[in-house]
């Protein structure tokens, strides 16, 4: 009862600082003022022949955490203040060729104790040679699912990915196991371990965030059907280090795909696939005599639905998940979410958000035994816009892992300024 108290308590210990910088941000986010700053921003050609923008995203996040921490926020204390710089640049050229870019400043990747690091996480460009066919060719979010489309920090109702996109698994990208029992301990950790999760960068969950990897997709719309392919050059649960095409090439592709339907302005539903290599160059030795990458992939189905009425709006996805995995055969799972935000003013907001991860068995000798620890998390949040160029959000997260007695914590407040 103490530990599950103590979050709380460490959280009232920083009002002050939470304060004036909620303060600060009123003041400095005055819509007059963005509203000037995103006009100067802006380059167009008289002749409508190209337009260049920029804008960006200003995060001022704080974390209050239970250790050890939960899925991909890396730290060992119990606050994690993590700012983050988002920028972006928007090029139209004539009717048919789009350019963007994204470039962030931030303490790495995912939420964690590093240093400043700046780098260019996403960048492609796009041909629309008729309104049914987009084809582009760069580094940018995956096709599957339907909360990438929604994930920047201005349009997540949360601060955090829902469960599929951020819990660590019990495989590595980076060696394959000798036996079952190594996948077991990897999978058991922080139920079996006393929560020592030093290994913890190495594993992988289903889907890494937006999974910015490089490639090529050709996406449209054919009247109330989506479509869109790719080809990547990592797999949906490959690490953000593997993302670049200087660091991955095609030798080993992963291919992704997704259509959906809307039946109306409401529902918008979709199916999506993924298959391709999950395991690393660093994992070829460690691999079976005569097997390479290219034999061990990450398959996944995937559907989605999002419904918006009123100031209702929903979303879910599932994920059914099989990795091949060396010396073992198949290790599945299944995860799945259910979201909801209601605009209960039109300034403030709510979510609520349950997510599931369940583990299929591998064998171990002579029996059957779940590869991982089955989990399941609520997330609760409450944001508001102060202006159309200023966001605060406040969310705690409950979860529950495999036998442990233990229940983990997580304190979120997030302040965004558009620009």
């Amino acid at each position: 009862m103490r530990r599950n108290s103590a979050i709380f308590v460490r959280l009232f210990r920083w009002p002050a600082p939470i304060l004036a910088l909620i303060l600060t941000s009123c003041v400095i986010a005055r819509a007059d003022s963005i509203e000037k700053i995103h006009d100067a921003l802006s380059v167009s050609d008289p002749q409508n022949r190209f337009n260049l923008q920029f804008s960006g995203l200003v995060d001022l996040e704080g974390y209050f955490i239970d250790q050890p921490t939960a899925a991909l926020i890396f730290s060992e204390r119990n606050f994690l203040f993590n700012p983050r710089l988002t920028l972006f640049v928007d090029a139209q050229i004539g009717t048919k060729i789009y350019v963007f870019a994204q470039t962030r400043v931030d303490r790495g990747f995912d939420p964690s104790d590093d240093g400043a690091q700046i780098r260019l996480d996403e960048y492609f460009v796009r041909y629309s040679p008729a309104k049914t066919v987009n084809v582009q060719i760069g580094q940018f979010a995956t096709v599957v699912g339907n909360w990438v489309s929604r994930h920047d920090s201005w349009q997540n109702p949360f601060i955090n990915a829902p469960l599929p996109y951020e819990n660590l698994t019990g495989l590595w990208d980076t060696g394959a196991p000798d036996d079952a029992d190594d996948v077991l301990e990897w999978g058991h950790v922080g139920e079996y371990d006393n929560g020592d999760y030093s290994d913890k960068y190495a594993r992988i969950p289903i889907i890494w965030g937006p999974s910015y990897a490089s490639g090529i997709a050709v996406s449209g719309s054919v009247g109330r059907f989506d479509y869109a392919a790719e080809m990547k050059n990592a797999a949906l649960a490959s690490r953000p280090d593997s993302w670049s095409i200087t660091q991955t090439g095609f030798e080993y592709p992963t291919f992704n795909s997704r259509v959906g339907f809307r039946p109306n302005e409401m529902w918008n539903v979709g199916f999506s696939t993924s298959a391709g290599p999950y395991l690393v160059s660093e994992a070829a030795p460690s691999l079976p005599v005569g097997r390479n990458i290219g034999d061990y992939r990450e398959f996944v189905l995937a559907q989605d639905l999002a419904f918006a009425w009123h100031h209702v709006q929903l979303w879910a996805e599932f994920f059914e998940t099989r990795f091949q995995v060396p010396r073992i055969g198949n290790a599945d799972v299944f995860s799945y979410y259910f979201e909801a935000k209601y605009k209960i003013t039109p300034q403030l907001f709510g979510a609520l958000r349950w997510n599931q991860q369940i583990f299929g068995t591998i064998r171990d000798e002579d029996e059957r035994t779940k590869w991982g620890n089955d989990i399941w998390r609520i997330d609760a949040a409450l944001g508001y816009r102060f202006t159309d160029y200023l966001q605060g959000k406040v969310q705690y997260s409950f979860s529950h892992q495999g036998s442990s007695p233990e229940a983990g914590h997580l304190v979120g407040v997030q302040l965004t300024v558009k620009f």
